[in-house]
């Protein structure tokens, strides 16, 4: 006697239910990279062929003199450098930043999670609440902060800001991430003579790369996009790469070159996307991993 075959029965590829979502999916990604279409065509057109109107119809003759330009002649304010210093200060600001705020949250979020001591749920609860404070409502009082300590107007002082300013956040999503991991590998190591460190360096850390990537990414995007941190805490020797596009973009010297501003504009997010592209996937199975899990 020949067995049925078991299971739920297999569903048509082209089925109402598949066509809505993919036609969904496909309109909404329509959307957002229509604009990116836009930036890159543009950006790779001269003003003669910019100014007959077609905002949609790719360049008949190909140019890179805008990139070129917004990179190293652009004017962004009284220099005339382009975005290349920006990106250095972007790039000397960024890199302890995200190491900083990361190696601080990840042992902040394991001590939370499997080290309890006299006030950590007060101490818990605090930076739960430095997560939602608007950044407005911190501006002056840091202000002074910095100027205090000498940091007002340097690199050093805005690697502060965002190294305390991303500490909430990543330290709920270690904390997190760091309590869903089985308790039975803690005991076992304690049993075995491991430390708080030990346990960190050998167990903690070789078990967090997803939730590493998703801080990190948090982090980079967050710094590498920041504008409003960079242009009250800097000085315009030190502007981050957002700060300078501002500059290029509102300038009122001459004639407005809209290519110029794309390119600008495409180099300053740069950046961020490599880093999605790069690492999208362990971004997913980070969240999915109990990045949000209470």
């Amino acid at each position: 006697m020949r067995a049925e075959p078991r299971g739920p029965r297999p569903r048509p590829r082209f089925s109402r239910r598949n066509i809505l979502i993919y036609g969904t999916l496909a309109l909404v990604s329509l959307y957002y990279l229509l604009p990116l279409y836009v930036m890159v065509v543009t950006s790779l057109k001269g003003m003669p062929e910019i100014r007959l109107g077609n905002v949609f119809a790719p360049p008949v003759e190909i140019t890179f003199e805008p990139w070129v330009k917004a990179w190293s002649e652009a004017c962004t304010g009284l220099n005339c450098d382009g975005l290349s210093r920006g990106f250095m200060n972007s790039v000397r600001i960024l890199i302890p930043s995200v190491i900083l705020s990361v190696a601080i949250a990840s042992v902040n979020g394991y001590a939370l999670s499997h080290w309890r001591f006299r006030g950590s749920e007060v101490f818990f609860t605090i930076l739960i609440v430095g997560a939602f404070i608007p950044y407005q409502v911190m501006i002056y009082p840091i202000v002074i902060l910095l100027r205090e300590l000498g940091l007002y107007g340097s690199i050093w002082g805005l690697v502060l800001v965002h190294t305390i300013f991303g500490m909430p956040i990543l330290t709920l999503l270690f904390r997190n991430y760091f309590a869903a991991l089985p308790e039975e590998l803690v005991k076992a190591a304690r049993v075995d003579g491991a430390g708080f460190w030990g346990i960190f360096f050998r167990i903690m850390l070789p078990m967090s790369l997803p939730i590493l990537v998703v801080a990190l990414i948090l982090q980079v995007t967050g710094i590498w996009n920041d504008f409003l941190f960079g242009v009250i805490y800097t000085r315009p020797d030190s502007y981050p790469m957002t700060v300078q596009l501002n500059n290029i973009v509102n300038s009122v010297q001459g004639v407005r070159e809209y290519n110029v501003n794309m390119a600008a504009t495409l180099l300053t997010g740069a950046v961020p996307l490599l880093i999605y592209f790069v690492s999208g996937k362990l971004f997913v199975r980070g969240i999915a991993a109990g990045a949000v899990k209470g």
